[in-house]
């Protein structure tokens, strides 16, 4: 395993992370799916322990995971470990049966220490926004709260989990102000819309954790048409049929490079990622310890005629299959 600093930062993270949004289970909000189906805890602490076993040492969470199941077996497994880095996220809310956002002070403030709790931890390590917009930034509570957590010593760094599809404006707004510390942001083969922005963050001493690295499993190669999700996993909406045929056919020239390096499509996607030096680490969703191995093993350098071949077929054509998983909610 490789490590790289986050920002300007102490924090020096594993360049593959563990995304532990799976391990929350097939959690529902009302009608609304907000997991990826069932889970078994034993096998996800197992692949929390084999993970950590890979070198991984960046662990991503958030509240919402699970309505706090993530946290609770991250607690449950890592607990108060110096040598593991524990981000987690806060904001989203469920609340009388609906999905809404609270980016309130009095809010993040309690909502800390709940994940203090399940995290069976002093100090989380990087605490995030989980996609507040603009409007709250510039509203100024959850900025003063994630300060003041700062100075009590309950969060060592913070920063913004960004929107998927508009990311910049929020991003722009803690950079201009100095604000924080780092960003989330997706980025794939299919999804590029940050990478303009990547040498900015790096020169303003921001960490970027690059986050759906497999855009929901597209990027692995392993779905055709047939393929169906059960009703408590939120793909279900999002990757359709015409979503699965869309990227197979527009991924072709991209996986045909599989055979130059002789790895798989998961392996070419997440070497893709790290290819950019302004990440500082990749957090493919784990759910057990075989997605441990897939994840953190020959990993390679791509050739810069490879990657501007991946960056050209983004901007031409990629984008489209991200704006019709868009146009499914």
């Amino acid at each position: 395993m490789q490590y790289r600093k986050f920002g300007n930062s102490e924090l020096l993270v594993s360049e593959i992370g563990f995304g532990a949004w799976a391990i929350g289970g097939g959690t529902k909000i009302g009608e609304t799916s907000i997991g990826w189906g069932d889970s078994n805890d034993g096998v996800s602490i197992a692949a929390i322990n084999k993970a950590i076993e890979s070198g991984i040492n960046f662990f991503d969470t958030a509240d919402i995971y699970g309505l706090g199941h993530s946290e609770i077996l991250l607690g449950q497994t890592v607990g108060n470990r110096k040598d593991i880095i524990i981000a987690t996220k806060v904001g989203n809310v469920s609340r009388n049966e609906q999905f809404t956002v609270d980016y309130s002070k009095e809010y993040i403030l309690n909502a800390c220490e709940q994940s203090l709790k399940r995290l069976q931890r002093d100090t989380i390590d990087y605490y995030q926004l989980h996609t507040a917009r603009l409007n709250h930034l510039q509203n100024g509570e959850c900025i003063e709260a994630m300060q003041l957590l700062q100075q009590q010593g309950k969060i060592r760094y913070w920063g913004l989990s960004l929107n998927t599809f508009d990311p910049m404006p929020d991003a722009e707004f803690l950079m201009e102000n100095h604000f924080g510390n780092g960003f989330q942001l997706v980025l794939n083969i299919l999804n590029q819309k940050s990478v303009p922005f990547l040498t900015t963050m790096q020169k303003k001493g921001y960490g970027v954790i690059a986050r759906m690295p497999l855009q929901f499993g597209l990027l692995t190669g392993k779905f055709d048409a047939g393929v169906s999700f059960p009703d408590n996993d939120h793909r279900k909406k999002r990757v359709t049929n015409e979503v699965i045929e869309k990227a197979n056919h527009e991924l072709k020239p991209i996986w045909d490079l599989c055979a130059n390096y002789s790895c798989t499509k998961t392996q070419l996607a997440l070497s893709y990622i790290l290819s950019y030096p302004e990440v500082s680490t990749v957090i493919p969703g784990i759910r057990n310890p075989k997605q441990v191995e897939l994840n953190t093993t020959g990993l390679f350098s791509l050739t810069s005629q490879d990657k501007m071949l991946i960056e050209q077929l983004g901007i031409t054509k990629l984008m489209e299959v991200m704006e019709l998983i868009q146009q499914q909610g």
